[in-house]
């Protein structure tokens, strides 16, 4: 199969593509195809460096002249390729990059411009349908050899079948992978922005190796504790709490090099929290990284700092699903208690609480408030409710969604305060669980 021309190879290979839309190599296909398209760097792009017990991002000048014109260049590269194929811009790409010493900034770039990239398949029918006609009708025609009479039969057959002709159908079989899809939409940034964006990347990508983080706030307003709590239970990371509103408060993260499941999709959560942390004031942070090269060392950071930019300042304002969902639920529910979203900062005299929403009585008597977990561990848990036991505060309940745990530790942990989900929060599960402590205490 040496000799064939490209065409004849992409069609001897048609009959391969059946089993391929069903194996475990297409599936891991697609979760690296969606992990690529993560607003942050890949690992391989990231670039680091210790001096001191200290870990720092590398980041670039961004005044420098020849990253300003490469940054250019390649946003143009993108606009002028809207309307044509990936392949096509990856291989412009490709030519413009070449083999310099600045590759691996060079294809940042490149993966951060791809994230504002929107890509679609272009076809008459769904390429998996047309491909799977064509297998099957291939079938009687055996044997079916490039360049022969059966390969243009089998061609025809199909085009009758969609309603157009020979040709179309063999350039539309694999019109779905990434590189035939078609760039319909490229969303503008500057050639700043985007060196500003690489620079943030860099910060983000360390936090992928996190073992823990440590935020020390200082005494500040009720908004900005709520901007740094709340961007913390936004992203659904584990964390505790110690301090009081009056002298601050010390946030431990757990990081994603701590936790033995789900560690991939966890530091990303912990990477796109930095940017939301940079809106906020008053803190300093201490993240102990772990690096196969370096070992363990430090990044520090504090809102002082002038060199990162959030790039949030336009984003809508998060809208949790699963809360989301809640509501809709409860207004649908026999419930008689109400649901209404948390506002408050609740100081607990040696640790702050900040549920997500309240539970209020008929009577409006009565409350309990409630904490929506995201990733969570066993020890987490056991954590908060020592916490809630130096109090009088137990009107409570902390709803763990078995999706999110973020080990497989089987600990089997049963307390008044706990509800235990899969996908779907039940209503009248949590009203029965508000009356009882309530009636309690």
């Amino acid at each position: 199969m040496n000799n064939l021309t490209t065409d004849e190879h992409r069609f001897a290979q048609m009959f391969f593509d059946f089993i391929y839309q069903t194996s475990l190599y297409y599936l891991f296909f697609i979760l690296v195809h969606l992990w690529l398209n993560k607003k942050v760097l890949t690992a391989d792009l990231a670039i680091s460096f210790k001096r001191k017990g200290k870990i720092h991002p590398r980041l670039i000048k961004t005044s420098a002249a020849n990253y300003l014109r490469d940054a250019e260049n390649l946003i143009a590269i993108f606009e002028e390729h809207e309307g044509k194929s990936r392949g096509k811009l990856e291989s412009e790409l490709e030519n413009y990059v070449g083999t310099g010493t600045n590759y691996r900034i060079l294809r940042g770039f490149i993966k951060l411009l791809t994230d504002r990239c929107e890509f679609e398949t272009v076809s008459i029918a769904e390429p998996f349908e047309i491909r799977q006609k064509v297998f099957l009708e291939a079938k009687n025609f055996q044997p079916v050899l490039p360049g022969s009479k059966k390969r243009e039969e089998v061609l025809e057959i199909a085009a009758e079948e969609f309603q157009t002709d020979a040709e179309t159908i063999f350039g539309t079989l694999y019109a779905d992978l990434p590189n035939q899809q078609n760039l319909t939409f490229f969303e503008e940034i500057s050639a700043e922005d985007l060196l500003d964006r690489y620079n943030l990347a860099q910060a983000q990508a360390l936090l992928y190796k996190c073992v823990e983080m440590k935020i020390k706030v200082s005494p500040s307003n009720t908004a900005n504790y709520r901007a740094i709590f709340g961007a913390i239970k936004h992203f659904g990371l584990i964390h505790s709490i110690s301090g009081d509103t009056k002298n601050g408060y010390q946030i431990t993260i757990t990081g994603a090099a701590s936790l033995f499941h789900r560690s991939q999709k966890y530091g990303i959560q912990m990477a796109v929290f930095l940017p939301a942390l940079l809106l906020t004031k008053d803190w300093e942070m201490t993240a102990e990284i772990h690096d196969k090269k370096y070992g363990n060392a430090i990044f520090e950071l504090s809102s002082e700092q002038d060199v990162l930019s959030s790039c949030y300042f336009d984003e809508p304002e998060f809208e949790n699903p699963l809360f989301e969902k809640l509501k809709q639920d409860w207004e649908k529910s026999s419930t008689t208690w109400s649901l209404e979203e948390n506002k408050e900062v609740l100081d607990l005299g040696k640790t702050a609480f900040i549920p997500d929403f309240v539970l209020i009585s008929p009577d409006k008597k009565k409350k309990a408030y409630l904490d929506i977990l995201g990733f969570w561990t066993p020890k987490l848990i056991k954590k908060r409710l020592e916490q809630f036991e130096g109090t009088n505060f137990q009107n409570f309940i902390l709803a763990a969604s078995q999706e999110l745990r973020g080990t497989r530790d089987e600990e089997h942990l049963q307390n008044k305060n706990i509800v235990f989900f899969k996908s779907v929060i039940r209503p009248l599960l949590l009203e029965e669980t508000a009356e009882k402590l309530c009636l309690e205490n």
